[in-house]
């Protein structure tokens, strides 16, 4: 088959505005002469960046259609999906505007067809929806266009991956990625439940993450108003929200579905590992089980927080009386999570109805034992090895605050662990004063010394309670020695 000439290419693209005379004069001119090969012509496009690899493509087609969408020159496709596809484009009149634009698929625009009506109308409702909400974790939709078929939406353009691919590149986030991605998600819930929007379709492909690492969420075309009710018939893309709801006796109209697909994606973050598990068979994804047999985030990551493992499971409770009741509830308590995880103290808030979520699979109440450690690894190490062992783990950086802890409301630790790696001669005077001082004499507690601090084990006081260990020492020997020092302890402590 004989290949156009450039001549051909150059009118089209004339033709269908994609060029103007005065740029198709100056690439004649560039070159020299006409006579060159359809193949040197794009390549000189191409350089230039007079169109792109998509326009191009569509050119050499024959394509006379999808170059632009009312006022905006369409550049590339960015991604598509069962209903829609979107792409970027620039405003004619400022092609320093760049936009992302939403079509929806001509095959819906059929309104004789009651299933691409409803296609329709959820397609409009979340250009309608997202034109009330302005919020930096929300993908701001600024057109609606539905006067003539193809319908579009005109969005705010996110440089960046959807969190599900994100997650995919990144398998699992540190701790404070985790919870500050996650801040912003509820942050975006929260301010559309203030008016009255829940919604919906939450997942982590409904979630851009911007190249400055924002969370943004997308399609609200799901979006439910306080008030609703069920009558709707249970779609591919509600079916998750319906099997929890029949399952749990949850209303629609409110938010607390939400937060337990938030959560879902919390404890993907912090895991790596879906909660649900994935299926396209319907009865499998409406059947109660899979929303009660999801094992404790605990049980299957043993170095996550115990403070960040209440929260996840606190927002997957089945039972919706017991989730987050809010949107903002569950911020509050990410921002106040994430403030700890950046000060190096995320597991000095954890409380006894933390521990009984965060481990709602374990019996027995684990014994807590309070490290005082500067060395961020040491501590990481610490917690870890720890917890492996079913002991309750306390982290905290500064010697004198640990010991300002004490003679509160709160409760103590079982055991206490000064280490002198990271803190020096200061967990010396600290563990020294703890034993010395009435009201915390009675509690167990542990001087580990680097090995070139041993001569410090002759200023500290040693009795059955009160313990010096000197690196290098087995991990198994330092949990033996807690547990024997815990199990020591007295039922009464004196005063």
């Amino acid at each position: 088959m004989q290949e156009e000439s450039a001549d051909k290419y150059a009118q089209r693209a004339l033709d269908l505005n994609l060029l103007s005379q005065r740029q198709l004069d100056a690439i004649w001119a560039d070159l020299g002469t006409r006579s060159v090969t359809a193949s040197d012509f794009r390549s000189i496009l191409l350089r230039k960046e007079l169109l792109t690899n998509y326009q191009v493509e569509r050119l050499i087609k024959g394509e006379r259609t999808g170059f632009f969408y009312g006022n905006y020159k369409v550049q590339y496709l960015v991604g598509k999906g069962t209903f829609a596809r979107v792409y970027r484009a620039v405003a004619v009149d400022n092609p320093e505007r760049v936009v992302a634009i939403k079509v929806l698929r001509n095959q819906f625009g059929d309104d004789r067809n009651e299933a691409n009506r409803k296609v329709m109308d959820q397609f409009l409702r979340e250009g309608e929806t997202g034109m009330s909400l302005r919020h930096p974790n929300i993908v701001p939709i600024y057109e609606v266009y539905s006067r003539t078929k193809p319908y579009f939406l005109v969005m705010e353009f996110i440089e960046g991956n959807t969190l599900r691919d994100f997650m995919k590149l990144r398998r699992r986030l540190s701790p404070l990625e985790a919870t500050e991605l996650m801040s912003g998600i509820m942050s975006g819930l929260a301010c559309a439940a203030q008016k009255g929007l829940y919604h919906r379709d939450l997942k982590l492909s409904n979630v851009l993450i911007s190249s400055s690492g924002e969370p943004k969420l997308v399609d609200f075309g799901l979006a439910a108003e306080a008030g609703g009710t069920d009558e709707d018939s249970v779609t591919d893309r509600t079916i998750d929200y319906a099997g929890l709801e029949r399952a749990s006796g949850a209303r629609r109209d409110g938010p607390r579905s939400d937060i337990y697909f938030a959560g879902c994606m919390y404890y993907h973050m912090l895991s790596g590992k879906a909660p649900l598990q994935e299926t396209k068979d319907r009865i499998q994804r409406l059947s109660k089980t899979r929303f009660q047999d999801i094992p404790p985030i605990s049980t299957i990551c043993d170095d996550i927080p115990q403070r960040l493992a209440y929260i996840v499971m606190k927002s997957m409770e089945f039972d919706p009386e017991r989730r987050y009741q809010t949107a903002t509830d569950m911020l509050t308590e990410l921002h106040s999570a994430a403030k700890s995880l950046r000060e190096g103290r995320i597991d000095e808030a954890t409380d006894e109805a933390t521990n009984s979520v965060a481990n709602a699979n374990i019996d027995t109440i684990p014994r807590t034992v309070l490290v005082v450690e500067s060395a961020v690894d040491l501590q990481n190490t610490f917690r870890a090895q720890l917890k492996k062992y079913g002991f309750r783990v306390l982290v905290m950086s500064d010697a004198q605050r640990a010991l300002d802890r004490f003679g509160g409301d709160g409760p103590e630790p079982d055991c206490v662990v000064f280490s002198s790696i990271g803190l020096g001669v200061a967990a010396v005077a600290a563990y020294n004063q703890m034993v010395q001082e009435r009201n915390t004499q009675a509690i167990p507690c542990i001087l580990l010394l680097d090995k070139h601090h041993q001569p410090w084990v002759e200023k500290a006081h040693k009795d059955a309670r009160h313990v010096t260990m000197v690196m290098p020492i087995r991990m198994k020997e330092f949990r033996d020695t807690i547990d024997r020092l815990v199990n020591g302890k007295p039922d009464v402590r004196p005063v």
